[in-house]
């Protein structure tokens, strides 16, 4: 139905409504494919601009583009400054100093609309993985839409005026799917190979929005009511079915986006209780203060876990729920309404936009400079770096700890290059975290230490699902070529080591026998390799980042982490260093060291601070040092 006073088709509202719940609850970890949400935005917003673009070419022959960009600022520029303005204040109150830098670099890149490309960046490095989400990563989808409102005025008016007179606009509907196809292919390719650029670029989103003005280009179809039903049936499958290691978006995209796209085109025919429930008054009140709403329900619920330095209780969550829907009500109200209804000529809006970015900038600049690199916490003698207890071994800066992509080691060699006496360390990042520690002992014992290890893959030869960047298929290669390297080395000492807390994929119910098979697997591969086969089980798992909670809270309060488990088979020689780092507690400083430079790696200092254990343990097994 269309509401003739505001001219807005009510179930649009809805379908927003919709899309806004769906992320809020993905984030409150309820939905696990709620994600999808920004999807059905995506198609919505296609559809919307250019039905308006096009009646504006039929009216007036041209776009005026002064008064399109006039009209998409006042629109959605002053909720955004002032829900980013009021969460760089709230993150610069609550986050530990230390993370200023990162947060004024996130609202530098909100401000401008580019933080899509910025936040594809950072997540591409595995190392990220773990650390606190930065409060304003939401901004990544406006930014997106955005960068289509920059473009796809221009491409319309373009087409439109390559298309011949009289075929007009059958041409500008091929041309138009032509992006559009493109884009879906292009981001079928590069989720396969490049995901996380995938999931938060434009050019891989592009054809979502296409297939909305596909909507508007193509005749109206008439259709029964199952069809509408359909649509929603495929995105409330997608919200409940994907979760965040579904390969997105691509093909697994296709599902909410074509279920948004058949809403839309039968939006004059959708059942009783679809259109009911779109048309609600509920439905309508989230559908108008959708956008708000998305911009205040992240900042709501991470910002209190980064305080904390904890998940939030289930109650905490429904509290920030709450709390997102008051402030998005008072933000229409007051925010959002005043100033879309507010007469302001185009040549204002220009200037107070560059204002307005001017300041959003100066902010994140100035809250970057109020960035402290130090840590003081009693039980350390004096202030430390975060630098140094961050710090990374030295094969990730020289290129030695292979990424996502790679599927072969480089040389990597280190310590003592002439000596016929040769080491392998083989295995994940939690293999290269001892990297510090066997380089010294390699160099006082007159070994050649060869590191061949690799983000998220295991030496122990389990099977896992793709997420993210992380593929099987490349994983099980690099083993491959490791394995033949090592075979071919022979070394008189072969040391591995695998992060044991993996997920096991749902064809193995089992999880104690997903991971023997894969150590027997393991020891299939090596045993003609060395005779010394020597297995460093995994250290303590942190449950929180450690230099993040003893930025603000006393050692004590960050003394969270869990012994693992002894998980080795016979076949290996077992080093065990869960007693070298924990006693009836796993602290987070051991002996004046802070002991882990995030949520699941011990620190550099660390390694070199257990050489001496480390260097017994290995003479005890037989090693000659």
């Amino acid at each position: 139905m269309v509401d003739k006073t505001t001219q807005k088709i009510t179930q649009i509202q809805g379908l927003r409504a919709l899309a806004a719940l769906l992320v809020t609850l993905f984030h409150a970890k309820w939905v696990s494919g709620g994600f999808i949400g920004v999807d059905i935005f995506y198609v919505i917003s296609g559809f919307l601009i250019t039905g308006l673009l096009l009646r504006e070419i039929d009216r007036t022959g041209t776009i005026n583009f002064t008064e399109f960009y006039a009209r998409r600022f006042k629109r959605l520029l002053p909720t955004s400054f002032f829900v980013l303005a009021i969460t760089a204040i709230a993150s610069w109150l609550l986050i530990p100093a230390t993370m200023r830098a990162s947060l004024g670099r996130d609202v530098i890149a909100a401000s401008l609309y580019v933080s899509n490309y910025l936040f594809a960046w950072w997540q591409a490095d595995y190392q990220n993985l773990d650390a606190t989400p930065s409060p304003v990563i939401h901004y990544w989808s406006l930014a997106v839409e955005e960068q289509f409102y920059v473009v796809w005025p221009l491409l319309i008016l373009l087409f439109f005026a390559f298309a011949k007179r009289l075929k007009r606009k059958v041409i500008l509907t091929y041309l138009v799917a032509a992006v559009t196809v493109s884009s879906f292919i292009f981001s079928i390719y590069q989720t396969e190979t490049s995901p996380i650029w995938a999931f938060y670029s434009l050019p891989t989103r592009a054809w979502e929005l296409g297939l909305g003005a596909l909507l508007v280009l193509l005749p109206p179809i008439k259709a029964k009511k199952f069809v509408g039903l359909i649509g929603f049936l495929l995105i409330i499958f997608s919200a409940f079915i994907f979760n965040e290691s579904t390969a997105f978006p691509g093909i697994n995209a296709a599902l909410p986006v074509l279920g948004t796209v058949l809403l839309l085109a039968t939006i004059n025919s959708w059942p009783p209780f679809l259109n009911d429930v779109a048309n609600s008054r509920l439905f309508q009140w989230l559908g108008e203060i959708s956008y708000p709403l998305y911009l205040w329900h992240w900042p709501l619920l991470v910002l209190p876990s980064t305080y904390l330095s904890r998940p939030l209780e289930i109650y905490e969550r429904l509290i920030a729920i709450a709390a997102t829907i008051l402030f998005a009500d008072l933000t229409h109200r007051f925010i959002e309404e005043p100033y879309r209804n507010k007469k302001v000529l185009p040549s204002l809006i220009y200037k107070k936009v560059a204002y307005v970015t001017g300041l959003s900038v100066f902010m994140g600049t100035l809250i970057m400079f109020s960035n402290s690199d130090k840590i003081d916490v009693s039980g350390i003698n004096g202030a430390v770096s975060l630098a140094q207890i961050k710090a990374r071994p030295l094969v990730y800066d020289d290129g030695c700890h292979a990424n996502y992509a790679q599927t072969k080691s480089a040389n990597c060699e280190y310590a003592d290059l002439e000596s016929d006496k040769v080491m392998v360390l083989y295995g994940d990042s939690h293999a290269a975290q001892w990297f510090p520690a066997l380089f010294e002992i390699a160099n006082r014992s007159g070994y050649k230490l060869v590191s061949l290890t690799k983000s998220a893959c295991p030496s122990v030869e389990t099977i896992r699902k793709d997420q993210g960047g992380f593929k099987m298929s490349r994983c099980a290669q690099w083993r491959k070529n490791t394995v033949e390297r090592i075979r071919q080395l022979q070394p008189d000492v072969l040391i591995m080591s695998s992060f044991q807390y993996y997920a096991q994929p749902p064809q193995f119910g089992d999880r104690s026998k997903w991971w023997d098979d894969g150590q027997r697997k393991l020891i299939r591969d090596v045993s003609d390799s060395s005779s010394q086969l020597i297995y460093i089980t995994d250290t303590p798992h942190p449950m929180r980042d450690i230099p993040a909670c003893l930025t603000k809270n006393s050692i004590s309060k960050c003394n969270t982490s869990q012994r693992s488990e002894n998980l080795s088979i016979s076949g290996f020689k077992v080093v065990d260093p869960n007693p070298w780092l924990c006693s009836n507690v796993c602290p987070a400083v051991k002996d004046g060291v802070v002991a882990y430079r995030d949520a699941s790696h011990i620190s550099v200092d660390m390694s070199i601070a257990l050489i001496p254990r480390l260097t017994q343990a290995l003479r005890d097994l037989g090693v000659n040092l």
